[in-house]
């Protein structure tokens, strides 16, 4: 490792172990200097080559449309990293909170934190207090930045003596507000110049938790070096895309889906990204009409009610749909497809590796497969000894490249790394012409009387029924079978959620897949659990199917959606 620029070495001291490190790839791609800030790439970089014109950031502001050039980013990047050095008293390897929707300010704040030398630890919006004290005391985080409307969950970890206080978080600054307490306030009269801190490329300037699937988040440590990696990959190669490329979505910046989509992408080759909040189906459709954007980033859920609703608007601007976050359904690619001609870029990636890793676009997609693995990054699939197993194969997926996992003081690193591979959780098998094809979560394969079902398997067979407008299915406890496959699912409006409907639904799923593998259980529910970044909450099922039936709805039939 270099010599690090942290005055404060608590993230390089609470790395793992170098033992439990996955192997690190690089190429031609991916070879940086020794000393790199990531922030003077994505910005800086631009302003000194005489692109500080171009536009880097679009967003509405009280019904008008703002832009706001590299060079005014850069401005505002360098005053708000005058007050995390200056006012804050902040030196190199502090840990700050970002905590704030998809705006200019969150975005700004994001950079000015590694361009300081400091380590971002962003958060999603919806948290509330007990969960940001656990990754305030996890990351022993000492200032927060903050959106002024999302200020209470954070200040009530402050009030002293209470079960959420954090004795760590000594300052914090609230943004988009005014007056005393305000970063705005802070920001008069600083420099627009900054010098950067004379980074290390492998010191760590993000810590990600994971978004909590599993109920336990965890914090992922990254280096400058992976925030570079992730854009100089996925986009470069698969998406192709180019300076003249607007982005825009739905995931926040504070999950790395959404920082590389919505930030670190377009920044990287200097192009522009529409910065949006509390984005729904129809006012995304309306963001890519009004801003002609090329690229957008959002979850399955959300691309299923856009293609209703897609005729209804001008996207012709459109050339990439990148879907992630979780598996895409067959019958929402297909739809979207109908809808808007666009063939749907699925991916997969995950918070301890950055970003997707495996992914394909366009005349590339195979039906029914995820894609090939984005040049970079190596992958194979692995029986429990970590044995690569021959195409066509059920195994467990294992990659490798210039990102990887590397926890917070973790033992559940051990899990993750095994023998250099990152083994993200994922059963997959592959063809012999390197394409990829997920079957499930290694977690959420449901053994039942000796056969093993793939949930989103059958999650798929579901949603090509009219009635459904979501579902998850999980293995239920069964003293014959061991396991019963479980489907919570979300009827459309108007449908009855009746004994009727439930049978229709069996014997489509009979229709569709292997009769073994049909749902002997269906409870109606008026939605599923998720995270913030739409992401299905499996284990909520799980839990759900071990306390009995009806453990979704209270005994209560729905009546379509609520």
């Amino acid at each position: 490792m270099a010599t690090t620029a942290h005055l404060d070495t608590f993230a390089r001291d609470r790395l793992p172990p170098r033992d439990q490190w996955p192997v690190f790839r690089f190429n031609a791609d991916t070879d940086y200097p020794e000393r790199i800030n990531a922030a003077v790439e994505l910005v800086d970089r631009h302003v000194r080559e005489g692109r500080g014109e171009r536009i880097a950031i679009r967003h509405r502001r009280e019904g008008r449309i703002e832009t706001v050039t590299y060079a005014q980013l850069a401005a505002l990047v360098n005053r708000i990293a005058h007050v995390l050095v200056e006012d804050m008293r902040l030196v190199p390897g502090n840990r700050v909170l970002l905590r704030g929707p998809n705006n200019l300010m969150m975005a700004a704040s994001w950079l000015a934190t590694l361009k300081a030398g400091l380590v971002a630890v962003p958060t999603m919006p919806l948290l509330r207090a007990r969960e940001l004290k656990q990754i305030i005391d996890k990351a022993q985080v000492s200032a927060a930045l903050c959106d002024v409307r999302l200020r209470d969950e954070l200040d009530a970890n402050q009030q002293a003596g209470g079960d959420c206080h954090c004795p760590s978080l000594a300052q914090t600054l609230h943004f988009n507000g005014e007056g005393e307490g305000s970063l705005e306030a802070a920001l008069a009269g600083k420099p627009e110049t900054f010098d950067a801190c004379d980074s290390a490329s492998d010191d760590v300037c993000l810590i990600a938790f994971t978004s909590g699937t599993t109920g336990q988040p965890k914090g992922t440590m990254h280096f400058h070096r992976d925030v570079l990696a992730m854009c100089d990959l996925f986009p470069r190669h698969v998406l192709r895309s180019a300076p003249d490329d607007i982005f825009c979505g739905t995931p926040p910046i504070a999950f790395t889906f959404g920082l590389g989509g919505m930030l670190c992408f377009p920044l990287r080759i200097g192009a522009s990204t529409v910065l949006a909040e509390k984005l729904t189906p129809e006012t995304l459709l309306e963001l890519i009409h009004d801003f002609r954007a090329t690229i957008v980033f959002t979850a399955p859920t959300f691309y299923r009610q856009m293609a209703t609703l897609a005729p209804r608007f001008d996207i012709s601007s459109l050339r990439h749909s990148v879907s992630a976050g979780e598996a895409l359904p067959d019958a929402t690619r297909q739809s979207w497809k109908a809808a808007t001609g666009i063939e749907m870029t699925d991916g997969i990636g995950g918070t301890e590796m950055m970003h997707i890793f495996i992914s394909s676009a366009g005349a590339e997609v195979r039906p029914g497969a995820i894609g090939k693995v984005v040049p970079g990054y190596v992958a194979q699939i692995v029986d429990e000894e970590m044995r690569p197993l021959p195409p066509g194969q059920v195994g467990k997926l294992a990659v490798q490249g210039p990102t990887g996992c590397r926890y917070l003081d973790d033992p559940r690193q051990a899990n993750y790394v095994k023998a250099g591979w990152n083994l993200p959780g994922d059963t997959f098998v592959a063809d012999a012409d390197g394409y990829y094809f997920y079957q499930a979560r290694s977690d959420d394969m449901i053994i039942s009387a000796g056969y093993n079902i793939a949930g989103p398997e059958v999650e798929s067979a579901l949603m090509q029924h009219e009635a459904v407008a979501e579902c998850g299915v999980v293995g239920a406890p069964d003293d014959g079978r061991g396991q019963v496959v479980m489907a919570y699912v979300v009827l459309r409006e108007g449908v009855a959620a009746d004994e009727a409907t439930r049978t229709a639904l069996q014997d489509h799923v009979k229709r569709q897949i292997a009769p073994y593998k049909y749902p002997r259980r269906i409870e109606f529910v008026p939605a599923l659990p998720r995270t913030e970044t739409g992401k299905l909450q499996r284990f909520r099922l799980r839990q759900m199917a071990e306390q009995g039936p009806d453990a979704g709805n209270g005994g209560k039939p729905q009546q379509g959606q609520p």
